[in-house]
Protein backbone atom coordinates (compact mmCIF):
# COMPACT_ATOMS: atom_id res chain seq x y z
CA UNK A 1 0.00 0.00 0.00
CA UNK A 2 1.18 3.59 -1.02
CA UNK A 3 1.58 5.88 1.98
CA UNK A 4 1.74 9.74 2.09
CA UNK A 5 3.00 11.80 4.42
CA UNK A 6 1.30 14.82 3.30
CA UNK A 7 -1.13 16.01 1.20
CA UNK A 8 -1.59 18.81 -1.29
CA UNK A 9 -4.52 21.15 -3.05
CA UNK A 10 -2.78 19.20 -6.51
CA UNK A 11 -3.05 15.98 -5.66
CA UNK A 12 -6.64 15.85 -3.94
CA UNK A 13 -8.01 17.83 -6.86
CA UNK A 14 -6.49 14.82 -8.92
CA UNK A 15 -8.15 12.22 -7.49
CA UNK A 16 -11.58 13.75 -7.30
CA UNK A 17 -11.44 14.75 -11.12
CA UNK A 18 -9.85 10.89 -11.82
CA UNK A 19 -8.81 8.49 -9.34
CA UNK A 20 -7.02 6.63 -12.26
CA UNK A 21 -4.91 9.98 -13.09
CA UNK A 22 -4.17 10.12 -9.24
CA UNK A 23 -2.85 6.85 -9.68
CA UNK A 24 -0.43 7.38 -12.38
CA UNK A 25 0.43 10.81 -11.42
CA UNK A 26 1.50 10.36 -7.57
CA UNK A 27 1.64 6.36 -7.06
CA UNK A 28 3.22 5.49 -10.51
CA UNK A 29 5.30 8.79 -10.58
CA UNK A 30 4.22 8.75 -14.48
CA UNK A 31 4.65 12.30 -15.85
CA UNK A 32 3.61 13.40 -19.19
CA UNK A 33 5.09 16.76 -20.78
CA UNK A 34 2.96 19.84 -20.45
CA UNK A 35 2.72 23.22 -21.99
CA UNK A 36 6.27 24.44 -20.88
CA UNK A 37 5.68 27.98 -22.31
CA UNK A 38 2.81 29.01 -20.23
CA UNK A 39 4.94 27.75 -16.76
CA UNK A 40 7.63 29.34 -17.52
CA UNK A 41 5.74 32.97 -18.05
CA UNK A 42 4.21 31.50 -14.70
CA UNK A 43 7.65 30.92 -12.87
CA UNK A 44 9.24 34.19 -13.96
CA UNK A 45 6.21 36.42 -12.51
CA UNK A 46 5.89 34.46 -9.23
CA UNK A 47 10.13 34.74 -9.03
CA UNK A 48 9.27 38.45 -9.65
CA UNK A 49 7.03 39.24 -7.06
CA UNK A 50 9.06 36.98 -4.33
CA UNK A 51 12.18 39.30 -4.79
CA UNK A 52 9.61 42.11 -5.14
CA UNK A 53 8.44 41.56 -2.14
CA UNK A 54 11.63 40.85 -0.25
CA UNK A 55 12.85 44.45 -1.44
CA UNK A 56 15.63 42.89 -3.79
CA UNK A 57 16.75 44.91 -6.98
CA UNK A 58 14.51 43.75 -9.95
CA UNK A 59 15.43 46.38 -12.57
CA UNK A 60 17.23 43.97 -14.53
CA UNK A 61 14.65 40.95 -14.07
CA UNK A 62 11.79 43.91 -14.83
CA UNK A 63 13.97 44.87 -18.47
CA UNK A 64 14.37 40.94 -19.38
CA UNK A 65 10.15 40.73 -19.36
CA UNK A 66 8.64 39.69 -22.35
CA UNK A 67 5.52 42.35 -23.22
CA UNK A 68 3.14 39.70 -22.06
CA UNK A 69 5.42 39.09 -18.84
CA UNK A 70 5.21 43.24 -18.47
CA UNK A 71 1.20 43.41 -18.52
CA UNK A 72 0.71 40.69 -15.89
CA UNK A 73 3.42 41.85 -13.37
CA UNK A 74 2.26 45.54 -13.50
CA UNK A 75 -1.20 44.36 -12.88
CA UNK A 76 0.26 42.23 -9.77
CA UNK A 77 2.37 44.79 -8.80
CA UNK A 78 -0.07 47.33 -8.55
CA UNK A 79 -2.66 45.72 -6.85
CA UNK A 80 -3.48 47.17 -3.67
CA UNK A 81 -2.66 43.81 -1.72
CA UNK A 82 1.26 44.72 -2.56
CA UNK A 83 0.92 47.86 -0.85
CA UNK A 84 0.48 46.10 2.53
CA UNK A 85 3.09 44.51 5.32
CA UNK A 86 4.31 41.38 3.92
CA UNK A 87 4.55 38.58 6.30
CA UNK A 88 5.95 35.87 4.04
CA UNK A 89 6.13 35.59 0.32
CA UNK A 90 7.02 31.90 -1.74
CA UNK A 91 7.19 29.31 1.04
CA UNK A 92 5.56 26.25 2.57
CA UNK A 93 3.37 25.76 5.32
CA UNK A 94 2.25 22.19 6.44
CA UNK A 95 -0.52 21.81 9.13
CA UNK A 96 -2.28 18.77 10.88
CA UNK A 97 -6.05 18.41 10.43
CA UNK A 98 -7.70 15.38 12.29
CA UNK A 99 -5.24 12.66 11.28
CA UNK A 100 -3.82 13.82 8.38
CA UNK A 101 -0.98 16.32 7.24
CA UNK A 102 -1.53 18.96 4.25
CA UNK A 103 1.21 21.65 3.00
CA UNK A 104 0.91 24.21 0.36
CA UNK A 105 3.51 26.19 -1.36
CA UNK A 106 1.96 29.95 -0.57
CA UNK A 107 2.80 32.61 -3.01
CA UNK A 108 2.37 35.25 -0.61
CA UNK A 109 0.47 36.15 3.16
CA UNK A 110 0.65 39.84 3.66
CA UNK A 111 -1.36 42.09 6.17
CA UNK A 112 -3.22 45.42 6.65
CA UNK A 113 -3.15 45.92 10.38
CA UNK A 114 -4.98 42.96 11.90
CA UNK A 115 -6.11 41.33 8.46
CA UNK A 116 -4.53 38.50 6.61
CA UNK A 117 -4.41 37.70 3.08
CA UNK A 118 -3.41 34.67 1.36
CA UNK A 119 -2.26 35.73 -2.51
CA UNK A 120 -2.05 33.50 -5.14
CA UNK A 121 -1.17 34.85 -8.23
CA UNK A 122 -3.18 33.21 -11.61
CA UNK A 123 -1.76 33.26 -14.54
CA UNK A 124 -3.97 31.49 -16.11
CA UNK A 125 -7.64 30.68 -14.84
CA UNK A 126 -9.15 31.40 -11.77
CA UNK A 127 -10.95 28.21 -10.24
CA UNK A 128 -14.46 27.63 -11.04
CA UNK A 129 -15.84 27.22 -7.77
CA UNK A 130 -12.97 28.93 -5.92
CA UNK A 131 -14.72 28.97 -2.78
CA UNK A 132 -14.60 25.45 -2.21
CA UNK A 133 -11.53 24.51 -4.49
CA UNK A 134 -8.91 22.18 -2.92
CA UNK A 135 -6.37 25.13 -2.27
CA UNK A 136 -8.50 27.75 -1.14
CA UNK A 137 -9.77 25.18 1.91
CA UNK A 138 -6.12 23.97 2.62
CA UNK A 139 -4.38 27.68 2.62
CA UNK A 140 -7.15 29.13 4.73
CA UNK A 141 -6.85 25.89 7.50
CA UNK A 142 -3.17 26.27 7.49
CA UNK A 143 -2.76 29.99 7.72
CA UNK A 144 -5.81 29.85 10.31
CA UNK A 145 -3.86 27.02 12.82
CA UNK A 146 -0.95 29.16 12.34
CA UNK A 147 -2.15 32.62 13.09
CA UNK A 148 -4.17 32.26 15.71
CA UNK A 149 -4.89 36.12 16.79
CA UNK A 150 -5.94 37.66 13.28
CA UNK A 151 -9.37 39.74 13.41
CA UNK A 152 -10.14 38.61 9.37
CA UNK A 153 -8.18 36.08 7.00
CA UNK A 154 -8.88 35.78 3.36
CA UNK A 155 -7.56 34.37 0.65
CA UNK A 156 -7.06 36.50 -2.98
CA UNK A 157 -7.22 34.59 -6.06
CA UNK A 158 -4.85 37.39 -8.35
CA UNK A 159 -6.35 37.21 -12.12
CA UNK A 160 -3.14 38.71 -13.79
CA UNK A 161 -4.71 38.14 -17.35
CA UNK A 162 -8.13 39.48 -16.52
CA UNK A 163 -6.68 41.89 -13.84
CA UNK A 164 -8.79 41.65 -11.50
CA UNK A 165 -9.10 39.22 -7.84
CA UNK A 166 -11.58 36.99 -6.09
CA UNK A 167 -11.33 37.45 -2.14
CA UNK A 168 -13.10 34.51 -0.04
CA UNK A 169 -13.32 35.73 3.92
CA UNK A 170 -12.67 32.81 6.19
CA UNK A 171 -15.71 32.30 8.19
CA UNK A 172 -16.59 30.06 11.67
CA UNK A 173 -19.32 28.56 9.16
CA UNK A 174 -16.71 28.40 6.49
CA UNK A 175 -14.28 26.36 8.68
CA UNK A 176 -16.45 23.88 9.86
CA UNK A 177 -17.70 22.54 5.80
CA UNK A 178 -13.67 23.28 5.01
CA UNK A 179 -12.32 20.79 7.62
CA UNK A 180 -15.42 18.34 6.87
CA UNK A 181 -15.30 18.34 2.88
CA UNK A 182 -10.90 17.82 3.71
CA UNK A 183 -11.68 14.91 5.88
CA UNK A 184 -13.81 13.35 3.67
CA UNK A 185 -11.72 13.28 0.73
CA UNK A 186 -8.57 12.51 2.99
CA UNK A 187 -10.41 9.24 3.95
CA UNK A 188 -11.56 8.15 0.46
CA UNK A 189 -7.76 8.40 -0.33
CA UNK A 190 -7.27 6.44 2.29
CA UNK A 191 -9.76 3.78 1.42
CA UNK A 192 -8.52 3.99 -2.54
CA UNK A 193 -4.70 3.48 -1.50
CA UNK A 194 -6.10 0.60 0.63
CA UNK A 195 -7.76 -0.75 -2.13
CA UNK A 196 -5.66 -0.31 -5.02
CA UNK A 197 -9.21 1.23 -6.48
CA UNK A 198 -8.40 3.68 -8.96
CA UNK A 199 -11.60 4.02 -11.70
CA UNK A 200 -11.43 6.29 -14.43
CA UNK A 201 -13.24 9.38 -14.67
CA UNK A 202 -15.46 9.76 -17.66
CA UNK A 203 -14.20 13.00 -19.26
CA UNK A 204 -11.21 12.11 -20.68
CA UNK A 205 -11.27 13.73 -23.93
CA UNK A 206 -8.81 17.01 -22.57
CA UNK A 207 -6.44 15.06 -19.88
CA UNK A 208 -3.07 14.03 -20.67
CA UNK A 209 -3.08 10.51 -19.69
CA UNK A 210 -5.65 9.85 -21.97
CA UNK A 211 -3.73 7.64 -24.39
CA UNK A 212 -1.97 5.78 -21.45
CA UNK A 213 -5.46 4.94 -20.23
CA UNK A 214 -6.30 3.41 -23.87
CA UNK A 215 -3.09 1.17 -23.92
CA UNK A 216 -3.19 -0.01 -19.91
Amino acid sequence: MKEFTTYSPAMLKTFELCKRKFEYKYIKGITIPVDTFKMQQGKNIHALANYYLKNFNIDKLENALTDNEKTLWNNLKNTKYFQYEVVNSEYTLTSKIDNYWISGRLDALVKNNNDYYILDYKTGRIPNNPEFDYQTIIYLLMVDNLIKDYDNLYFVYVDLKENNTKEIKFTDELKIEYQKKLVNILNDVEKSLKLSIYPKCKECKTCEYTKLCEVL
